[in-house]
């Protein structure tokens, strides 16, 4: 996957405790990336205390497929799946803003 994405060298990846091995990190660092883990129970500690990223980003995935129904969002092409995603970031965006500024809880976006 990382081969795939866009790069400009120097990125470092967030991965769990799965993405191991001295192959795997040589790997990584032919692509001019970093990965960085917390460490597993048979390896020296590292002092990586990545778990209050993992909660951001499940909160955002939360986010994405909860409030923005992204896991129904009935796209077919790559096009249009860009389109819905966008629509409906925009539209969350637009929400916020409005709330925030008739001083209202942010997400309340039933009102």
């Amino acid at each position: 996957m990382l081969e795939r994405a866009e790069r400009v060298g120097g990125e470092t990846v967030i991965g769990d405790k799965g993405y191991a091995g001295k192959g795997f990190a040589e790997a990584v660092g032919e692509l001019e990336a970093t990965i960085v883990r917390p460490a597993r129970k048979d390896e020296p500690a590292n002092g990586l205390h990545l778990a209050p990223i993992r909660r951001r980003i499940e909160s955002i995935f939360w986010t994405c497929k909860d409030i923005l129904t992204l896991g129904r969002h009935g796209a077919r092409t790559l096009h249009n799946l860009r389109v819905r995603i966008a629509q409906r970031f925009l539209a969350l965006a637009a929400g916020i803003a409005l709330n925030h500024k008739l001083g209202r809880p942010s997400r309340a976006l039933v009102d």
